[in-house]
């Protein structure tokens, strides 16, 4: 059993810590971005150096103390967020962000787990070199919870996951031991590769201080094209068209729904949409070439082919770079347009490539069983991580649903389960989807996470709760 943080284990760190460690436990911390949790704390630490770092979770092992790890904030599954149990430490790492080194003939830079994913793309962009890791949260998500929950974005289909962009891991283990595994290789075969038991973890299994990225050079010439598509099956043979015509060129791939656009006309109204009468799918692609090759000419030829064998109907291709970014503006719009509509169950789940048209067609019939409901379905098609929303229709709001929630949520991963896809393809696992993992999690690989748990963190303090139900 866990204990609170009380007065004398305060007392007994700020003799052990700088004064500038110790923060106060705003209501900020305590609450994540769809107001589904509210959290508790008993005490706010900001560790300055990874020695700080050891230091309280030393503290908090000696006294069985939970620890919390607090990021940008920006996670939608409640891993930020403890809302019952004895008071729990939360450690957050603004405080280290620094650019620890940038070798850009190695493409590698090593930044400290508090860094703002943009002041990363930032430093990699002074250096002429691109760190691909790209979503709509980048200007407050942190290295450190990018990590913890193996983020995703739209540049997986090129580029991979966070796991993919990270060579090496410093951490503090639930111990209070320092894991000094900063390397920048990109062979090391010298036993368990910890770094990847740690990303993706969630913070259950320690808390990451400080990574070595993985950069990648600057495309040369960049280009976009919102191509109206027949339906999601036109839209994977576009894919595969698109791939074999540039190759590793196409970077993103973005399925959107109308109901997206129409998400944006009635909650951003002042936001120019690029069709005034969108269509039903659409899809947001994104090259990235080197010179002497010109995306412009790629994209149009692209469509040319498409349209000859009726998998686009009509198309706008990016006339400059500033075009290009109002694309993006508006695929990267949709999610605060969701957040204003107010979703009653949102999914973020992955299938099969191949199965994504089947598991659409399937989906919506399904949920009209249950009521009638509005569903924006957009995502990241090129690597078959879709956002499948369900909205209320107009004039209700999503309260007027909540009795449905869960039906609505266990009919989607259901359909999800029989495609052999995933409840969580990007966001993790947090403490909504602790039961959706029991539920749906391979029994022996679940059996290997908790004796992993045990054997690393055998007091249960790192983010208990989150990821493995916490052990009474």
């Amino acid at each position: 059993m866990l204990n609170p943080v009380t007065d004398a284990f305060a007392a007994d760190l700020r003799t052990r810590l700088p004064a500038a460690v110790f923060r106060e436990l705003t209501p900020a911390y305590l609450e994540e971005p769809r107001g589904r949790f509210r959290g508790q704390g008993g005490l706010l630490l900001a560790p300055g150096r990874v020695e700080e770092a050891a230091e309280i979770v030393r503290a908090c092992a000696a006294a069985r103390v939970g620890i919390v790890p607090y990021g940008g904030g920006t996670g939608l599954v409640g891993g930020q967020i403890l809302e019952e149990g004895p008071a729990p430490v939360i450690v957050t790492l603004d405080r280290m962000r620094a650019i620890r080194a940038v070798h850009a003939d190695e493409n590698v830079l090593v930044a400290e787990a508090g860094c703002i994913l943009t002041e990363v793309q930032d430093a990699a962009e002074a250096a002429g070199r691109l760190f691909p890791l790209s979503l709509a949260s980048e200007g407050s998500a942190r290295i450190g919870g990018l990590l913890s929950t193996n983020a995703g974005g739209v540049n997986v289909l090129r580029y991979g996951n966070a796991r993919d962009l990270c060579l090496g891991i410093e951490a503090v283990l639930p111990d209070g031991s320092i894991l000094k595994g900063l390397k920048r290789l990109r062979k090391d075969n010298t036993g368990y590769d910890l770094r990847h038991l740690l990303i993706g973890a969630e913070g259950t299994l320690g808390l990451i201080t400080a990574a070595a990225l993985k950069l990648a050079p600057l495309p040369a010439r960049t280009g976009a094209a919102l191509l109206a598509v027949r339906d999601p099956a036109a839209a994977l043979a576009l894919l595969a068209l698109a791939r074999d015509r540039v190759g590793e060129g196409v970077s993103a791939f973005e399925l959107i729904h109308r109901a997206g656009f129409d998400f944006i006309a009635e909650t951003l109204p002042d936001l120019r949409r690029p069709f005034a009468d969108p269509p039903d799918w659409t899809v947001l692609i994104d090259l990235g070439l080197g010179a002497g090759q010109d995306p412009g000419a790629a994209l149009e030829g692209l469509f040319a082919e498409a349209f000859e064998a009726g998998l686009v109907s009509d198309g706008l291709v990016a006339q400059s770079e500033a075009q290009r970014h109002d694309f993006w503006t508006v695929r990267e719009s949709i999610p605060q347009a969701n957040r204003r509509i107010g979703a009653i169950s949102s999914h973020d789940i992955s299938v099969p490539l191949s199965a994504i048209p089947d598991f659409i067609a399937a989906a919506g019939p399904a949920l009209a069983r249950i009521g009638r409901f509005r569903i924006n379905c957009f995502g990241h098609l090129g690597d078959g991580n879709l956002h499948y929303n369900v909205f209320p229709m107009p004039g209700e709001t999503r309260a007027d649903h909540e009795p449905r929630r869960g039906a609505i949520k266990r009919c989607v991963h259901d359909l999800v389960a029989s495609f052999d896809g995933s409840v969580s393809a990007e966001h993790g696992i947090g403490r909504m989807k602790v039961e959706d993992l029991e539920r749906y999690g391979d029994p022996a690989r679940l059996a290997a996470m908790r004796a992993i748990k045990a054997a690393l963190d055998p007091a249960g303090i790192m983010n208990p709760g989150a990821v493995l139900r916490a052990l009474s």
